[in-house]
């Protein structure tokens, strides 16, 4: 009868802490045009697709704790937000001027980057991919481009981070097709208000006092070069960006780290104040020819593809709670290349 009760108790004390470090299951559930991915039962995001929409986003993009870092404006009026950049939803992947369609800037439904079909779900612990075909129409209803999507969503690797895989195929159909070389693109999310940066804001440290949170921002970009602010960040090639600040009492971010399988790698990033974070590896000559430091020559990419050509590109999002160091970052950017 000792025996048993001791036994018992082992048990009680070691159940709470089997339950904290258990791999949380990551599901996918089919929606009305969209797929939502739970994770522990909670929303992390949403894939949205629709023939009323230009282009597929992930939308909400939220932390383990279920605070949300971006913005859904136009799609959910926020009161007292910005309403600025309708065509900035959420998480997305487009480009403007492809053989002289504004897949960027669009806000209509022509041109549209239009979801096809899903071709892969797959879910489980700690993790699961979506897949899925894409097309790139222009205006005069011309097919310019196939995309073959696939997003891994991780959960349960590191404390307090939630992690997205994102990696795309771009296929030139039938026709020859150029990406013209602009800064308005490509792989980009449109960050929650009060993650704006304006101001000099400054990180808190250990044991210091939040700052207020506002609209007015209270995020701080800083990538692997070492620099800090979008305005030194702008229009530079780095291996990843992360922002930090604070939403609801706690400090938040998004880090960004380009893969260098990934085509003209390391990403130059168009990162600005407002709340855009954008990895670009396509604006290569208009990133240099406005920088402060140009470079000479200015050296353009214009990406071009023949038919039945592909083109390459590979991102993980992470998003995390709590205050990370650029050593930290650095890590997790190790963890994905090895």
């Amino acid at each position: 009868m000792k025996k048993m009760t001791f036994v018992l108790l082992l048990l009680l004390i070691a159940t709470p802490a089997l339950a904290e470090n258990a791999e949380p299951q990551v599901k996918l559930v089919k929606g009305n045009n969209k797929i939502d991915v739970l994770i522990a039962g909670r929303l992390f995001t949403s894939y949205i697709f629709g023939e009323e929409l230009p282009k597929p986003s992930l939308v909400p993009v939220r932390t383990p704790g279920g605070i949300e870092v971006s913005r859904r404006h136009p799609l959910v009026e926020m009161k007292g937000g910005t309403d600025d950049h309708l065509h900035h939803v959420g998480l997305w992947f487009a480009v403007d001027n492809v053989n002289g369609a504004d897949f960027w800037n669009n806000t209509e439904t022509s041109p549209q980057i239009r979801h096809i079909k899903t071709t892969k779900m797959t879910q489980g612990k700690a993790k699961a991919t979506l897949a899925t075909l894409i097309q790139w129409i222009d205006d005069d209803g011309k097919l310019l481009l196939l995309e073959n999507r696939k997003m891994t969503f991780l959960a349960g690797e590191h404390q307090n981070e939630y992690a997205i895989d994102f990696t795309t195929k771009l296929t030139a159909k039938d026709t020859k097709v150029t990406f013209d070389d602009t800064e308005e693109g490509v792989f980009a999310i449109r960050l929650a208000d009060c993650l704006r940066e304006s101001g000099p804001a400054v990180l808190p440290k250990k044991n210091a006092p939040l700052p207020e949170e506002s609209v007015e921002g209270t995020g701080r970009y800083f990538s692997s070069n070492g620099d800090q602010t979008a305005e030194n960040v702008w229009g530079k090639r780095a291996r990843w960006v992360a922002l930090q600040g604070v939403k609801a009492g706690n400090v938040v971010g998004v880090a960004i780290l380009n893969h260098p399988q990934s085509i003209n790698y390391p990403t130059y990033w168009h990162v600005r104040d407002y709340g855009l974070f954008s990895a670009n590896p396509l604006g290569q000559g208009d990133f240099q020819r406005q920088h402060e430091n140009r470079i000479n020559p200015i050296i353009p990419l214009h990406l071009t593809l023949e038919p039945g050509e592909s083109s390459y590109f590979r991102f993980r999002v992470i998003v995390f709670e709590g205050l990370r160091t650029p050593e930290q970052i650095e890590q997790r950017f190790k963890e994905f290349t090895k």
